[in-house]
């Protein structure tokens, strides 16, 4: 008799696995490899398991294609500007009482339009001479109170090193909210222990879990299931989503995943415009369609369900909401003059599809 149990799922890394598991066509690996050599592919067992078909709206968010070889004179390695307001090495301050802590270049999946996409997944963990180096700099400065744990996904970390992160942090006096920004409430949600919850909900400074899903369709059961142990263990939970063509740019889309999102205990909070990282045309929405998209929620959708829809102005200058207030048509077609929370007016393009 054999006793040995079943293998675990494993991660799809490859272009060989995707085209193993039906997701990619022979006649796309060559292609695919070339992309391979510039952006990392990693889908989990959990999202794999949410396809429903090549193509639809998980596949399309996780699966390359060679449209990703295709770069766009607007497009930019650092479309938001991280490095522009990096004052040590893992540091992004970019707003007087809150900076951005990238603990990991790990994510347990890649997303095929990720604006840090450039980056994660080059270097694993922040190194402890950098990480001593950003929590000093966090220490010396008493205007940030908010510490926003992202990378790569601040959730892939082990228990122990995160134990060990929040302890660091939670000595800083002045620091009284800790944020994460994960989506492994979603596409890893066996990692949503009861352990992990105890941990998040015992510390001193508020902890915060914003978590990154773009479609209904990817809070499968197990997701739910994480997302429940989370708001039944006290962590007040968010959502960011990204809009995403192909993906979710259609009222129907957006009421299905804002109304999921409600129903699990989680308060959609932003829809980003994607930014204008390499190889992501494919992605985007303009500016005017994403407008009309927020406009045909109201009526449809409680307040309590209607995130803020924002653009993080290319070169660091921050979110900002696409409203009236800020947003005025530029001299020429496609362009935008945006401007920002300190009152500077910049220039956007506003690529056509």
């Amino acid at each position: 008799m054999n006793d040995a149990s079943p293998r675990r799922p494993r991660a799809l890394t490859q272009p060989e696995d995707l085209l193993a598991e039906g997701l990619v066509q022979p006649a796309e690996m060559a292609a695919l490899a070339r992309v391979a050599e510039d952006f990392r592919i990693r889908l989990t067992p959990a999202m794999r398991a949410a396809i429903a078909r090549p193509g639809d709206a998980v596949a399309a968010q996780f699966v390359p294609t060679a449209a990703e070889l295709v770069t766009l004179p607007e497009e930019l390695f650092d479309p938001i500007g991280d490095a522009a307001h990096s004052p040590v090495p893992g540091v992004t301050h970019r707003y007087p009482d809150r900076v951005i802590l990238h603990i990991t270049k790990t994510c347990d999946v890649y997303c095929r339009f990720c604006f840090r996409r450039e980056t994660v997944g080059e270097t694993g963990p922040l190194p402890e001479p950098d990480l001593a180096q950003a929590l000093g700099y966090i220490a010396a400065t008493p205007a940030i109170r908010e510490v926003i744990l992202t990378g790569g996904d601040p959730l892939t970390l082990s228990q122990r090193r995160l134990e060990e992160v929040l302890a660091r942090l939670s000595a800083i006096p002045h620091v009284t909210t800790l944020r994460f920004h994960s989506r492994v409430p979603v596409v890893a949600p066996e990692r949503i222990t009861p352990e992990l919850v105890a941990l998040l909900r015992a510390q001193r400074p508020a902890v915060w879990v914003v978590v990154h899903t773009n479609h209904a369709q990817e809070l499968t059961e197990p997701a739910r299931t994480a997302l429940a142990r989370l708001a039944d263990g006290g962590v007040p939970l968010l959502s960011q989503s990204v809009l995403l063509r192909g993906v979710n740019d259609s009222h129907a889309a957006l009421i299905a995943l804002f109304r999921a999102l409600q129903d699990n205990r989680v308060k959609p909070y932003y829809l980003h415009h994607c930014d204008l990282a390499r190889g992501t045309s494919q992605f985007r929405t303009t500016i005017a369609e994403g407008r009309a998209l927020m406009a045909g929620l109201r009526g449809h959708l409680s307040g309590a369900a209607i995130p803020t829809y924002v653009l993080d102005i290319p070169g660091g200058f921050g979110k900002v909401p696409v409203s009236a207030d800020h947003f005025a048509p530029g001299a020429a077609p496609g362009t935008w003059r945006v401007t920002d929370w300190q009152g500077r007016v910049h220039d956007y393009v506003d690529p056509s599809r």
